[in-house]
């Protein structure tokens, strides 16, 4: 009897434990899962999961996500987390057109569903991904107050950690795994601020514990000046200014191009932006059509870039200035009702858009797809934009450098890479500031190779930093060249040499 008693106590001891374990390693809310999406007829590769985190339930202040499990190992394999730009951009704009577990082919007719077919270079084949909206009031993320909507770098990098800590808190079985950041444009602002704030938290015990690794920059704004000063030297080594011009501006501006001194150096600059106005600013080589409307901006051969970056207000004072595509550039604002206008306002003025993002609106703001990836409807957030002026954002946490300087040299790991072809912000000045760091070179400059061919550059130094280029790549990395993109993602999350 005594017998019977103790097998009984043991088995039931050990299907708690089964239990227990089940609950730690399955903490994915079943609730959350996506079960299909309008468009998709195959099978996913993975578990996907969608939804919202409650950041400040007094506010309604509430982040969208969506996560795509890895493909390979999701129990092992690192969990990154992505962001674009803007400030402003969704980063369903990564999802869609970059690196996403699917590739999206416009419908038929025009307006119609987009169909989805998987991606056979996305970035989920050896990772898990988050992809946030982030801040609140982009893309499908809301808050039930609007005062939100103005918001700053900090308090951006203070929301995204805050999410970061209750999403673990949704997910613990991905605890363990190796967590990245990850970004481009603008986001080469929120990825190591926001670093900075994970890795605040794990220095001073904050729970749960994030297992940071490291975090990746693309075609980011780092350092105003660094980054204004690095485009004219881009333009007249791609050949789009004459030496003439270059060895005029130079002198004119002292080699001070982001903050022009002298009307002599200002006439000049302005020149060169007449010499190159007609170009695309995301990639040189691709076509560039100047009009507000979307359907008149791409062609059938053409893949255009879908991060259009709109540089946020700043706490500068007057004289104005348009900061854009990497650098200020001297600007007479209009004035408005007796105001000067908000950035926002000077950009929508601009016709030099050269983006298309017909694709993701139509497939967003379908009342199917919203209700598949557990997000609230038009009626009760608006309509889904790829970049929303919703957002108020000032750009208050000045140079990265410090950034970069401070979670380095504390043993975090760090991928700068760029497109090189992109004049929005050019390679130029991110491998201006990273040689800056003056950390030694230890993988001294060299192209590295996909498919025995030459894919780009890269110089690696002290302190796990690596700069790399991609050879014909535009601002956004993953939509050109996806195939060369998941190379170097991979192998770099693997510890491999590029």
């Amino acid at each position: 009897m005594e017998r019977k008693n103790f097998i009984l106590h043991y088995n039931i001891l050990l299907i708690s434990f089964y239990a227990f374990l089940f609950l730690v390693t399955e903490g994915a809310p079943q609730s959350a899962l996506v079960t299909q999406l309008p468009g998709f007829n195959g099978t996913f590769h993975s578990k996907h999961y969608a939804g919202y985190v409650n950041i400040d339930e007094s506010h309604g202040k509430n982040l969208y996500y969506y996560f795509v499990e890895s493909e390979r190992n999701p129990s092992k394999d690192p969990v990154v987390l992505w962001l674009n730009g803007g400030p402003g951009c969704s980063s369903f704009d990564g999802f869609v057109y970059e690196h996403g577990p699917f590739n999206f082919e416009l419908g038929k007719p025009s307006g119609s569903l987009p169909s989805l077919y998987n991606n056979p270079y996305s970035w989920t084949k050896v990772s898990s991904v988050i992809y946030l909206d982030s801040p609140v009031g982009v893309g499908l993320s809301y808050s039930g107050n609007k005062s939100d909507y103005e918001t700053g770098d900090l308090k951006t990098a203070s929301d995204s950690h805050s999410f970061l800590l209750k999403w673990f808190e949704i997910y613990p079985e991905f605890l363990t795994n190796p967590f990245y950041i990850s970004g481009e444009s603008y986001a080469g602002i929120y990825v190591p601020t926001l670093a900075y704030e994970v890795v605040k938290g794990i220095n001073s015990g904050v729970t749960p514990a994030i297992n940071f690794k490291g975090y990746m920059v693309g075609n980011g704004v780092s350092d105003e000046k660094i980054d204004g000063n690095a485009l004219v030297p881009f333009q007249h080594g791609m050949g789009l200014i004459s030496d003439e011009l270059y060895e005029e501006v130079t002198v004119a501006c002292h080699g001070n191009f982001y903050q022009p001194e002298s009307k002599n150096c200002s006439d000049l600059l302005s020149k060169v932006d007449q010499v190159v106005k007609d170009l695309n600013v995301y990639d040189i080589l691709e076509p560039c059509y100047h009009s507000k409307e979307p359907s008149v901006i791409t062609t059938a051969n053409s893949r255009l870039p879908m991060s259009f970056r709109k540089l946020g207000e700043t706490e500068r004072p007057l004289p104005v200035r348009k900061r854009m595509f990497g650098r200020a550039w001297p600007f007479k604002a209009p004035v408005r009702e007796g105001r000067v206008p908000t950035w926002p306002e000077i950009l929508n003025d601009l016709e030099v858009p050269c983006t298309d993002d017909r694709v993701a609106t139509v497939w967003l703001n379908n009342a199917d797809v919203r209700k598949a990836i557990h997000a609230e409807q038009t009626a009760v957030i608006g309509p889904w934009e790829l970049c929303t002026d919703k957002i108020s954002l000032s750009h208050d946490s000045g140079s990265m450098i410090p950034y970069h300087k401070n979670l380095t040299a504390q043993g975090f790991r760090a991928i700068i890479f760029s497109g090189d072809h992109d004049m929005c912000v050019p390679f130029t000045g991110s491998q201006k500031w990273t040689s800056s760091l003056g950390y030694p070179i230890v993988d001294e400059w060299r192209p590295w190779y996909v498919n025995e061919q030459v894919a780009g550059y890269l110089q690696g130094y002290d302190n796990n930093l690596i700069f790399l280029t991609v050879k014909g790549a535009g601002h956004t990395v993953p939509e050109y060249k996806p195939q060369e993109a998941l190379a170097f993602y991979s192998r770099w999350l693997e510890g491999e040499k590029i």
